[in-house]
């Protein structure tokens, strides 16, 4: 079988997963042999900024799709450097999303150390550990979060990103909420569901008083828009410092005036309707 068409099957099993599969798990569906064939593929869709390789809750390295540079890039945007890009798939990542502000796509290792700063900040807040999760529903399916304490009484996912969403962001983020919402139904009692952003510009479009479908069908299914901030060294290495203000800056302010400010705040709360 040729590289390309290696490479076809490896991206094709990554992108219609429900959940980021590990390399040996993306070799048995994409039937390749040896597994190391498909570990360096899935390292050159990381380097392509196609896909985040980080670490899964049982501890093995998994591969999430982030999705085609080239077809992705809005017109008119800078191309990134091709060095890293993978032959008939696609480009490397822009780097004028990092001077924008947000997490470089292809850079795996600072995008977990960046969630994980969040999820702590989390966790400190309402007094839980939370950590990354697989949790198994009763139909059969595994489901991976971004954050649950051991209890599931709280299931949370996490978004490093500085500035405006896009469109194509906020779908990310509505299909996270989606997720969640799903899963609440098939835990008892429900958990608290909880999307965590690093910045109140990422979060106003899905805050109260928003005026958009988003913010209303997030407090019709009861999961909370929680900001935090991240500590300006971490979000300096993870290519995030803009308007960052510093770790422990609270202020109890309306929700409009938090959606405004363009001061991140550690915790900002969707109330239920």
């Amino acid at each position: 079988m040729s590289t390309d068409s290696h490479r076809e099957r490896v991206v094709a099993v990554i992108k219609i997963s429900s959940r980021p599969l590990d390399d040996d798990q993306v070799a048995v569906r994409a039937g390749i042999s040896p597994r190391q064939t498909v570990n360096q593929i899935c390292r050159a869709l990381e380097r392509a900024g196609m896909v985040r390789r980080r670490q899964g809750p049982d501890g093995k390295i998994v591969n999430e799709w982030l999705g085609d540079q080239d077809r992705d890039q809005e017109p008119g945007s800078v191309p990134g450097p091709a060095s890293a890009a993978v032959p008939g798939i696609g480009a490397s990542a822009n780097p004028a999303a990092v001077a924008d502000g947000a997490v470089p796509a292809g850079d795996s290792a600072e995008q977990r150390g960046a969630e994980r700063v969040m999820l702590d900040l989390l966790g400190s807040r309402l007094g839980l550990e939370l950590n990354p999760a697989i949790i198994a529903v009763p139909s059969g399916e595994r489901v991976q979060v971004d954050g649950a304490d051991g209890s599931r009484t709280v299931l949370a996912e996490c978004w490093a990103h500085q500035g405006p969403p896009k469109s194509a962001q906020k779908h990310k983020v509505l299909a996270d909420a989606f997720k969640l919402a799903w899963i609440a139904t098939t835990i008892q009692p429900r958990p608290r569901l909880i999307l965590c952003l690093s910045d109140p510009l990422a979060a106003a479009p899905f805050l109260p008083g928003a005026r958009s479908w988003a913010s209303r069908a997030l407090q019709d299914h009861l999961i909370a828009v929680s900001v935090v901030s991240l500590p300006r060294v971490r979000a300096g290495r993870a290519g995030i410092s803009r308007s960052c203000s510093p770790a422990g800056e609270a202020d109890p302010g309306s929700a409009a005036r938090s959606r405004l400010e363009p001061r991140a705040r550690p915790l900002t709360t969707l109330a239920a309707p």
